[in-house]
């Protein structure tokens, strides 16, 4: 992720800084660069120490980051025709190359399925992208309100004390996210993951408490991980 030698220069994830770092085939990245994601993805900055001294480069960007599940491509997918050759081994070695700890860091994770032939045919295409660009401007301009003169700008960046003062939930929901914890064993990480990314959705149906609908959204969001 970053050149190396005496001359230090920002590499991928300071150029991605305040914009996306995407990794496409994600576990056939070597572990040691995907660890090296650990400090930016929780600090936004990453510090490199050389002979000559050390150097803090920024490092705030949204990761996204795109995958087969397993080495052939077919394992969970089944068209009739493409079946999955892998053997359980070769499954866990490839997902394997992900650690516990980038996944703990990663908000959301979604299966897309293959596209069918009579789906590539269809006039529909869904929600138009001018919808979906309204909603997340108004999405904005709610964090920008909320979090007027302070450093934070975005629920994500939100530490403890935000997350007391912003992320107020009902009853119920904050019932149905301990039991979560319990149930999945989800780290301290993890937890204040899930808050943050409820809040992120409760923005987005325009309410100011987090309902249980909104934690329950957040934690489907993780199932992939939890298994």
């Amino acid at each position: 992720m970053f050149y190396r030698g005496t001359n230090v220069k920002p590499g991928e994830v300071s150029l991605a800084h305040n914009g996306v770092l995407f990794l496409d085939e994600m576990p056939e990245f070597k572990r040691t660069a995907l660890e090296a994601l650990r400090q930016p993805l929780e600090d936004g900055f990453v510090t490199i120490s050389r002979a000559s001294g050390s150097f803090t480069f920024p490092a705030r960007f949204s990761l996204i980051g795109a995958a087969n599940p397993c080495p052939c491509g077919y394992y969970g997918f089944s068209d009739g025709v493409h079946h999955c050759t892998c053997s359980p081994h070769q499954i866990k070695k490839y997902m394997g190359k992900i650690s516990g700890p980038i996944f703990d860091r990663i908000d959301i994770y979604i299966s897309v399925p293959a596209v069918k032939p009579e789906e590539l045919k269809s006039k529909s295409s869904g929600e138009p992208s001018e919808k979906i660009r309204e909603r997340v401007i108004r999405v904005h301009e709610i964090q920008k309100r909320r979090f007027k003169g302070r450093k934070v700008r975005f629920n994500s960046q939100m530490g403890r004390r935000e997350i007391k003062e912003f992320c107020r939930m009902s009853e119920e929901a904050e019932e149905m996210l301990v039991k979560a914890v319990r149930a999945f064993g989800l780290s301290t990480r993890a937890y204040t993951r899930v808050i943050k990314l409820s809040r992120t959705i409760a923005d987005l149906d325009g309410s100011d408490v987090i309902q249980t609908k909104h934690i329950a959204e957040a934690l489907s969001y993780r199932e992939q991980a939890l298994k």
